[in-house]
């Protein structure tokens, strides 16, 4: 199953994949040469396909639990001043994203959209401390009845062209479903009130809407 943010681009891939693959056949008769350029073709076809992937994930909704809502790899816990909405200290856990991770966004909660906010800017790789405050991103706030206000951001990287993000003020959100998409490469940073019962690891992998992240 592929997302929706990714059908324009494969029809253009797959329509550019079959022009080259029949010019290559037609430019190179040697079987030396067209093979490795014809596996190259298809091996770049195939990422692509992989790239917009969306696996089906079903999730009871939980209100003590935040679940991951990307898939990735743990590389920031810490405490933090956090300037755009909240204005004080906070605890952040950011998820990075490979080009070859899942790069559907989801819900990390249920509750209800108190902010939205898409802010154009550089594209630092995901993974640079700057890339929170400077890269292209997006900022969603949402209150849920347990844990109270819970911020997310959709952050661009280095290959990341465009951030889709679904979330809209006042809109009442599930947790679990489609909150979005990054573009080939990106990051989410997670905001929490200092405290909160953090159940991931640096280095560890997330897997969208499995891995609990925090709970109360």
């Amino acid at each position: 199953m592929f997302h929706k943010e990714g059908s324009k681009i494969i029809f253009i891939s797959l329509v550019v994949f079959i022009v080259l693959l029949l010019g290559s056949s037609y430019v190179f008769t040697n079987p030396w040469i067209l093979k490795p350029i014809q596996y190259v073709l298809l091996a770049l076809f195939l990422l692509i396909l992989q790239f917009f992937r969306n696996p089906v994930r079903t999730i009871e909704v939980n209100d003590y639990h935040i679940v991951a809502p990307v898939d990735g790899k743990v590389v920031v816990i810490e405490e933090v001043f956090e300037p755009e909405y909240f204005k004080d200290k906070r605890l952040q856990v950011s998820i990075f994203m490979s080009p070859i991770n899942v790069h559907v966004t989801r819900y990390a909660t249920s509750g209800k959209v108190k902010y939205s906010k898409y802010h154009p800017g550089k594209y630092l790789v995901a993974w640079h401390p700057k890339a929170s405050t400077e890269n292209e991103r997006t900022t969603v706030v949402i209150e849920n009845r347990i844990f109270g206000e819970i911020m997310y951001r959709q952050i661009a990287g280095a290959l990341a062209k465009r951030i889709v993000n679904y979330a809209e003020e006042g809109m009442h959100v599930r947790q679990g479903h489609d909150a979005g998409f990054i573009k080939f490469g990106s990051r989410v940073d997670l905001y929490f009130p200092l405290g909160t019962d953090i159940k991931v690891s640096i280095g560890q992998k997330a897997v969208g809407n499995k891995t609990i992240i925090a709970t109360k």
